[in-house]
């Protein structure tokens, strides 16, 4: 489980295709400073399981699946990347629970500087919008933010100095695809509410199993 808070601005060092996935060669000093096989890392909000570490890098493979799903299959070597360990617990919650689970892309249509922040409006996916609102968490590429406005196809975020500054959301520029990842609460919330009857009311739950007579049982 991560936050949204990237801890570096990491960079892909090498890219290899494999029949059906892609080895990826990241540098990452400090994600990598206590990283060993097996721990995940979020690159560019995508959960990536470590494979081995070296020299300040780590490579991962990503699947069919996850190059679909997200922006990563369009990485080359040079690009630069969001990178923030998982959440330890006990840990002070920065962002919002962000899974690393990339629900889809999105693209940034617009860009208005400000004076003090910039406001970036991004198309959603079909599919996506209805779980995006107002003032509620949105992960993009890896980036805890909160919605500005909610839209049917689009939204806004507003980006401080700090997160024009640290992170790939201050270089991308009009046209350039973003991972994005809902609050899961409202997929869950979507998932209960289509288990109701007609009528509104919960369905019924599963019948109970009779209860078993351990006296029965052992003798």
């Amino acid at each position: 489980m991560f936050t949204g808070i990237v801890e570096e601005l990491g960079e892909v060092v090498a890219v290899e295709e494999l029949a059906d996935a892609s080895r990826f060669r990241l540098r990452g000093p400090r994600v990598t400073e206590d990283a060993k096989h097996g721990d995940s890392i979020a690159v560019n909000g995508v959960c990536l399981t470590v494979v081995e570490t070296a020299d300040g890098e780590f490579t991962a493979d990503v699947m069919a699946e996850t190059l679909k799903r997200s922006g990563l299959g369009a990485l080359v070597p040079g690009d630069r990347v969001n990178l923030e360990r998982p959440m330890a617990l006990g840990g002070r919650l920065g962002g919002h629970l962000v899974q690393g689970h990339v629900d889809g892309t999105g693209t940034i249509i617009e860009r208005v500087p400000g004076e003090n922040w910039e406001v970036v409006r991004i198309s959603a996916p079909d599919g996506l919008a209805r779980y995006i609102v107002e003032k509620g968490s949105i992960t993009v590429d890896g980036v805890s933010l909160t919605v500005v406005e909610a839209g049917e196809e689009d939204f806004t975020v507003s980006l401080i100095p700090t997160t024009l500054a640290l992170t790939t959301l201050g270089v991308k520029g009009v046209g350039d695809p973003v991972n994005l990842e809902v609050d899961v609460l409202a997929k869950y919330v979507e998932r209960l509410l289509g288990h109701r009857t007609p009528e509104g009311r919960a369905a019924p739950a599963a019948p109970a199993a009779a209860p078993v007579d351990i006296a029965e049982v052992v003798r």
